[in-house]
Parts: C-alpha cells; structure tokens; sequence
C-alpha cells in the first residue's frame, strides 16, 4: 500500500513523499491515521536531528515518519494480535513504549509508522508494551489529544511530597494545596489547568502565569475562575510581565508560605528561577517543559533544598496508565482540553508548520492527514470565509461552540476539503 507521509532524513530536513509501505507481518497491524496533534517536542526532533535521544542515527538513508499525537482507524490485523484488535476500530497510541528500555517511539524512531502519514504499519512493540489503545470517542481529535494529556496526568503523579523525620514519597500534589502553573497559558499549560481543577487530586489555590496578556485573557475565558470555584479551587490568572518582582508578589499570593507543587511550563532559565523561588518547604518543583538545548542549565536554591526540602522532578512524556487514564477522563467527560486546539490544517502544511512552530501564536496545531487544506487559526474561518464557502461553513460550527473545535466541524472539514 502506499502512503504520503512526512519524514525526517537530518537536521531540519523534512520532506512530504509518496511511497510504499512494507507488507504487513504477522505480529504487526495496517492502520489509517485520520488527525495528528503537533507537538514541540516534534519541532525539537527535526531541529535536533540525531542529537536527539529518540531519533535513529542513520535517517539520512532510512528517514522516519514524524508526529507522535494521533488517532485513526484499523485496517488488517495480523494474526497474532486478531484476539485483541480488529478491523474498524478506532486507536490512539502511547508513544513512550519503553520497549526494553530503549527511548525509541513512533513519530521519532520509525520508518512506517508516525503521525504524520496517511497510513502506518504498527509494529508489534507497540502491541507488545500494551501502547496501542482503544478509542471509542467520536471524533477523532480527541484521540489525538490523548497523549499530551497523559502528559499532563504523568505530570501530576510524579510531584511528590515528603513528610519530615520519614523517607516516604508521597506521590502527587497535595490535596487542597497550593499550585502555581508558570508560563501556564500554552496548550499544555491550559490542559494542566484542566486536570487540576477536575482532576483526582485539586489544589485549594491555583495560580496561573504568563506574560502575554492576550492568552492569559483567552485562558481566562475557557478556563474561567468561575467555573474553578465551582469545582472548588481558587483560580487566579497573573501576568508576571506587570510585576516588580514576580516570585515575592507569588509568594504573598500564596498566603506567604510559598507553594506545595510548582509546573514550569517553560524551558527559560529565569522562569525556572522563578519557579524554584516560591517553593514552600517539601514544595516539589516539576520541571515540565523539554529543553532544546542539551546543555540547557538553570540555577537553583540549594540552600532550600538542604533545610526546607523542596525537590524538583521532570517527566518526558506519560505512560500508558497516564494514556488510559486521559482517555477515561475525556470519554466520561471529566477533561475537555479541546481549548488546547488553536489552528486545523492539512497534511501539506506539516512541513512549514513544525520548522516554524516556535513562531506560530496560540495552541495546538491539528493536522488531519488525508487533506490538503491550508493551516488556519480558528479564529481567523470567518475572515477566510468572506471567499471560502468551506471556511465560512466552519466559522459557523467552530462559532456555535464556543470558538472550540468540534466533532460537527471535523466531520464537516473530512467530507468537503480537498484531497491530498
């Protein structure tokens, strides 16, 4: 079967080919990807190439395909897996496998299978470690919103706190404490806030941070602190760019102790200071936001460490119990981080849209891979609209919901764009 596909062959050095899938074995399965979720860590790959820890060294000859946040829909199922999958059923996948302890995953590691291709063949260490899921919602997006949500739940389960005079870790954030999401109104700083407000495990006081005035104001309109209290945490949005100085004024707003679990959701060594200045004693510091830099350092209160006993951990990904788990919270309704969607897009704007990901304002950038169709902010349908029927159609729908995503606009975008 051929497939069109995005694949990685060095340093920024992408490219959108059309070729042939190898025959599907018998412990593997044959797969349609319908949307994939574009990831920094994806834009840290193709700037990184081989110097980064998920990528083969050898993709010059044997390229792989990129994307690792995507649903789709079963085509064959290979024998040794027909009394565990079957044809038509719908999948996300945890690409953290950590099979046999190497770091090697789709969208990163492989030659047939990744995100960002109309058909995979899913090999069997990915049904081996348990990484392929079923997915049982209706629109397909959300499948795709899975993994960065498990993201966020691996996130949370790896705080931990110590109580003094024991070496006991507890695991997670401390139940009705204080909670500070730093650079917190990105995509997965919204999604964090999602999860802590209706979540397991909530904070009394959750502060949220940035400095773009804008996105903080969106966050507060998706993510109200209305709707906060109503689930019981005190929510309060800050823009840090207007403060003297930002980690005293957080730490009144802490009630002066500081904070029990701390997210930094940004790879910048000022917000990592920051982060680490308004720790409470045993507060745990998670560093959240992958570097690009191998050398990337930022310094840190070891006095604090030593006398008050804040911690600091850091997560690359979640498991698949995190994956399992979103995929519940999402399925019963308890998540909706569909806030973390910003722009749709065809498979032809891949390319443009990871190499310049850094530039691109708001969230997540949907990719839907059978499409040709043009990167758009939903924000911006309506003007587009003016000349695209397609895209005044899906102002309408985006519109009756909120400006959000939805599963009527996804339908409607699948069955009228072109094409790729």
């Amino acid at each position: 079967m051929k497939t069109k596909a995005v694949r990685l062959y060095g340093k920024n050095d992408l490219r959108l080919e059309e070729f042939e899938l190898p025959e599907m074995g018998e412990d593997e399965i044959l797969a349609e990807v319908i949307s994939d979720s574009v990831c920094m860590s994806s834009y840290k790959a193709v700037s990184m190439g081989t110097d980064h820890k998920r990528v083969p060294a050898d993709i010059a000859v044997n390229p792989v395909i990129i994307g690792h946040e995507f649903c789709g829909r079963i085509l064959k199922v290979g024998r040794k897996w027909q009394d565990e999958f079957e044809e038509g059923q719908k999948f996300s996948i945890q690409p953290a496998m950590n099979y046999k302890g190497t770091m090697d995953a789709p969208g990163y590691s492989f030659r047939f299978i990744g995100g960002d291709s109309r058909y995979v063949v899913i090999p069997h260490m990915v049904m081996e470690t348990g990484s392929l899921l079923r997915y049982d919602g209706e629109a397909f997006f959300y499948g795709s919103l899975a993994e960065p949500v498990s993201c966020i739940v691996g996130a949370f389960h790896a705080n931990y706190h110590v109580k003094q005079g024991t070496y006991v870790h507890h695991m997670g954030i401390v139940e009705g404490g204080r909670c500070a999401i730093l650079a917190g109104v990105g995509p997965m700083g919204l999604c964090a806030v999602n999860y802590a407000v209706r979540g397991p495990r909530k904070p009394s006081l959750l502060v949220v941070t940035d400095i773009d005035e804008g996105r903080l104001q969106r966050a507060a309109k998706v993510y109200s602190p209305e709707w906060a209290a109503e689930n019981g945490v005190e929510l309060r949005y800050v823009n840090t760019g207007s403060l003297a100085d930002p980690a005293a004024e957080l730490r009144v707003m802490s009630g002066g102790g500081g904070f029990d679990d701390v997210f930094c959701m940004a790879p910048v060594a000022a917000v990592v200071g920051q982060a680490d200045a308004i720790l409470a004693k045993d507060g745990c510091l998670n560093f959240f936001a992958g570097p690009g830099r191998t050398d990337f350092s930022a310094p840190l209160n070891l006095f604090n460490v030593h006398y008050n006993g804040t911690h600091i951990v850091g997560t690359t990904g979640g498991n698949t119990e995190d994956l399992r788990e979103a995929l519940a919270l999402m399925a019963d309704g308890t998540l909706d981080p569909v806030a973390m969607i910003t722009h749709v897009g065809g498979l032809n704007t891949v390319i443009d849209t990871v190499l310049n990901l850094p530039k691109i304002p708001g969230g997540k950038k949907l990719i839907y891979t059978h499409i040709d169709f043009p990167l758009v902010a939903l924000d911006e349908l309506s003007e587009r609209g003016r000349t695209d029927p397609l895209c005044s159609e899906l102002a309408r729908l985006v519109e009756e919901h909120n400006g959000l995503w939805n599963a009527e606009a996804e339908k409607y975008l699948l069955a009228h764009a072109d094409r790729i």
